[in-house]
């Protein structure tokens, strides 16, 4: 990865949906490069999907959650695998400290976010957990100014 995937990766997280020609022209390389470069990211793994943000106004019946996960033994590739397929979780990162993992959960309701909970705390490998609901968010979006 060069300075030009970095500066497009860049890019793409400040706005997923930018054309490939407007890309192209912040980056001063031709479109056809910037279509290469983002194949090659997406095939070997470094850009895993796309997808959007919304304000947690936007979905007021939301439910989120902060979920530590501690591991048993040597389980962490399969358990990280297994969460990756759970549609609730929204985000995995793994951790130092007590706990090996920290999940990100959103579902529709409550007994969604039941229901996801009980299904990741039967997954092989995972000793204990401990979740919080998010219930507000107080730090967003920095104005510009």
């Amino acid at each position: 990865m060069d300075d030009t995937d970095r500066k497009l990766l860049s890019l793409l997280r400040g706005n997923a949906r930018l054309p490939v020609a407007s890309l192209a022209a912040i980056l001063g390389v031709s479109r056809a490069t910037v279509q290469k470069r983002l194949d090659r990211l997406i095939e070997n793994g470094t850009i895993a999907r796309f997808t959007i943000v919304t304000s947690a106004e936007a979905e007021p019946a939301e439910v989120r959650a902060i979920m530590m996960v501690g591991i048993e033994g040597e389980r962490s590739e399969p358990v990280l695998k297994a969460l990756q397929r759970v549609p609730e979780v929204s985000a995995v990162h793994t951790t130092n400290g007590r706990w090996d993992l920290v999940v990100e959960l959103k579902t529709d309701g409550l007994d969604a976010f039941d229901k996801a909970l009980r299904r990741i705390r039967e997954l092989k490998g995972i000793a204990n957990s401990e979740t919080s609901l998010l219930l507000s968010t107080h730090k967003g979006r920095v104005a510009a100014g």
